[in-house]
């Protein structure tokens, strides 16, 4: 995607994976800062390290206390978060706009985070379920954000009703056991969204389009959220001339 951007805008630039173990991750940010790199996009499982290790972070940063990515500059490190960005985008595609019933986020690791946030803003009512409550209930404290608690295990009587699910969690990757959960509580015009992207259909996905309702995959976050980080490290917005999706789809299906 972000090879695609540069092409099209002809700039010069490049866009490249490097593994970060844990215990590596302040040395190796700093040897990219100290080599010219513009910034970095941070993957998980550092997202909340990386806000540790910055000079300065946006408002948004700080509230979900984590960073997808880093800008080099001036002698300084500056961190951001556009997963905000990119959960925003996946509900607008589902056409989900908020109101009464309750939001249901499955997880409370560093992917619900940004998700939280967005449910936070929009006012709605917010049920967290995951395995550890004290996990669910610190995720929430730290955001500020009054929710319900529940486990995995309460997880139908948290989706009676619900408008919208979100699957922060991991369950439904490829080489993961699934999120099995039945839809058949949740409102009728329900939005299911997923942050798994590989596969693109996971059997969450699929019961909700055998359910009737609203399914919106792991990709539309992934795009949603890249455009503010190309413009953060090669000044210029991307050019809107890539069909993205159709380039990350056939990457997807080239690994299979």
């Amino acid at each position: 995607m972000m090879e695609a951007w540069l092409e099209a805008a002809g700039m010069r630039g490049s866009y490249e994976r490097i593994p970060a173990p844990p215990e590596g991750l302040k040395a190796c940010i700093a040897r990219l800062s100290e080599d010219g790199y513009s910034g970095v996009n941070i993957t998980l499982p550092h997202k909340e390290a990386a806000l540790t290790l910055a000079d300065e972070a946006s408002a948004a940063a700080k509230t979900v206390g984590a960073a997808n990515i880093l800008v080099f500059g001036g002698g300084k490190m500056i961190a951001d978060n556009s997963d905000i960005t990119g959960v925003q985008a996946a509900l607008d595609e589902a056409g989900w706009q908020g109101g009464e019933r309750a939001a249901v986020l499955i997880g409370a690791g560093g992917a619900a985070r940004a998700a939280l946030y967005v449910l936070r803003q929009a006012g709605v009512p917010v049920r967290i379920v995951n395995r550890s409550p004290d996990r669910a209930r610190t995720l929430a404290a730290a955001l500020g954000c009054k929710a319900d608690i529940f486990t995995l295990e309460e997880a139908d009587r948290a989706l009676e009703d619900a408008s919208l699910v979100i699957n922060a969690t991991s369950l439904g990757l490829a080489g993961q056991p699934p999120l099995t959960l039945s839809l058949s509580g949740v409102a009728s015009n329900a939005a299911v969204f997923d942050m798994v992207y590989t596969p693109l259909e996971t059997p969450l996905l699929a019961a909700a389009r055998s359910a009737g309702l609203r399914a919106v995959d792991g990709l539309s976050m992934l795009i949603g959220q890249a455009p503010p980080a190309f413009e953060a490290f090669f000044g210029t917005p991307p050019p809107d001339s890539v069909a993205v999706r159709d380039l990350l789809e056939a990457a997807l299906e080239a690994r299979r």
